[in-house]
């Protein structure tokens, strides 16, 4: 019996229950990135950004990996810049208007760990092993990332990280806050998906003004605040809460022009 054919490096995603997963599938290199993929994931969020399907997005590997990099052999092409390709992607990711998770299992170093950053949360399975590798391959990591960094880890653990190249644990990413949620590998997937449930029942005004907000943005409060008069939620939700029922909260990103109307 033939062997089933190899599926080609590639982003797979689906959508179900207001979460959209996107997986990082190119198992034969521990699903490391290719250009293709680098190209394809500002794309790919874009379109999931804008439905109103969507309200949370989870980002995870394919098996037992997240991401081990990106796929050097992939990159070598004439005029190809490596790490224009990956910042786009990264600040694609982190421009997401909703929130974002990742789903880490296994090895999640250099680009895997570039976009694991760009995340606005990140639950890892324990005994999984996170790096930022430049220095072993002589690349100055890029100045968006390295500050990404350094304001999620603090400056002495992106020192660490950069500097040595070396791999650490999930304690140890714990700690630094490169991580918010260490858990068994049977717990992973049910805890996953218990929080993204917990995310799209939440309000999405208050979602995506806390995410301006905690990236710099304070420069918006006018526009937050306008969106809260004329939102309903804060109504629904203190109705719900004296009620004792689940709120419906109503405010979406898409009808009210948002992200489109931040000029990201």
């Amino acid at each position: 019996m033939e062997s089933p054919k190899a599926q080609p490096p590639r982003l797979r995603h689906t959508v179900a229950d207001g979460v959209a997963t996107v997986v990082i599938s190119n198992p034969a290199k521990r699903n490391a990135m290719t250009a293709g993929m680098w190209r394809a994931l500002p794309e790919l969020l874009g379109q999931l950004a804008v439905q109103e399907a969507v309200r949370v997005l989870v980002l995870t590997g394919e098996g037992g990996t997240f991401c081990a990099g990106a796929d050097i052999s992939s990159l070598q092409a004439p005029g190809e810049d490596p790490q224009s390709l990956a910042v786009r992607a990264e600040e694609a990711l982190a421009a997401f208007p909703k929130p974002t998770l990742a789903v880490v299992r296994g090895y999640c170093v250099g680009g895997g760990c570039q976009l694991a950053t760009a995340c606005d949360l990140r639950f890892a399975e324990q005994g999984s092993r996170f790096g930022v590798t430049p220095a072993k391959l002589g690349i100055v990591y890029p100045a968006a990332s390295t500050r990404r960094l350094a304001a999620l880890v603090g400056p002495a653990a992106a020192k660490y990280l950069l500097f040595s190249g070396e791999l650490i644990g999930t304690e140890r990413a714990l700690r630094a806050g490169l991580v918010d949620e260490v858990l068994p590998e049977d717990e992973l997937g049910r805890r996953a998906a218990e929080f993204t449930r917990i995310l799209v029942s939440r309000s999405q005004l208050t979602q995506c003004a806390a995410k301006e907000f905690a990236a710099g943005r304070t420069d918006r409060d006018a526009y937050w605040a306008e969106q809260a008069r004329g939102s309903g939620d804060t109504a629904e939700g203190v109705a719900a809460f004296l009620e004792r029922r689940a709120p419906r909260f109503t405010w979406a990103p898409e009808a009210a022009g948002f992200p489109a109307s931040t000029g990201r």
